[in-house]
């Protein structure tokens, strides 16, 4: 009876925490994917009736959410409110450094890793590479495509080298860039031969298992890749921003 008891203590705990979990994924996507725009206000009550949650797991969500740079706090002299973290110049100048330091150290165990290994890996490096090159001079405008086989392109490496403390900063780094990609994606595919060379060079590096050269090369398809999004931001200007 005690044994039975003390469980059922945890069983309300643990259906907040799987709530709590699903709560921050599916308000996450909705902001990734702009169902909840930059720079939009939050109502709580309906987004919890969106989700057919309670108000509780989202409430707790937001506050996650803000700890990760998706959500900010606005606050006037009569009350506070959430609303979407807009999309910035000086916000993506900071993210995506972060994201190539991350790979780079993940692409740097990638780089050591046994040469029968490192061919493997760079195969399916080529193919993806070769995708977005067919893309490319088929003159295509599948954004959505495209990201989705660049971050296949970025993973590969990350999870072929991460241990699971990198992958977890990784993975929860990974859908703040997404939310750029998104948005700005039908401009900033017009540079897209740039990140394929960059690609190449990438792919070189982990053929030649030089670990310098792998994360010199991540490093550098992050920051042109910032530099790419910082012109088109010039011309279409910041979402959600004021």
């Amino acid at each position: 009876m005690p044994v039975r008891a003390s469980a059922g203590k945890h069983l309300p705990k643990a259906d907040h925490g799987n709530s709590l979990r699903k709560a921050f994924h599916d308000v996450r996507e909705l902001i990734v994917h702009g169902r909840l725009s930059p720079g939009s206000w939050i109502v709580e009550a309906d987004l919890a009736r969106h989700l057919s949650m309670s108000r509780t797991p989202v409430r707790s969500a937001l506050h996650l959410l803000q700890r990760e740079g998706y959500v900010i706090e606005h606050t006037n002299a009569r009350k506070s409110r959430m609303m979407v973290a807009p999309l910035t110049r000086e916000d993506a100048a900071e993210l995506y450094p972060i994201i190539g330091h991350v790979e780079g150290l993940a692409g740097r165990r990638t780089a050591t890793l046994p040469k029968s290994r490192r061919t493997e890996i760079a195969a399916r490096l080529r193919k993806l590479n070769q995708q977005l090159r067919g893309i490319l001079h088929a003159r295509t405008s599948g954004a959505g495509g495209i990201f989705d086989i660049d971050r296949s392109f970025h993973r590969t490496i990350v999870e072929s080298g991460a241990g699971p403390r990198l992958l977890a900063l990784h993975k929860s780094i990974e859908p703040q860039a997404e939310r750029y990609w998104r948005l700005y994606a039908s401009s900033i595919i017009n540079d897209l031969h740039l990140s394929v060379a960059e690609h190449d060079e990438i792919i070189a590096a982990v053929v030649a298992g030089d670990p310098d050269r792998v994360e010199r090369a991540l490093q550098t398809n992050w920051q042109n890749g910032c530099a790419r999004l910082a012109r088109v931001i010039d011309i279409f200007g910041e979402r959600g921003s004021w």
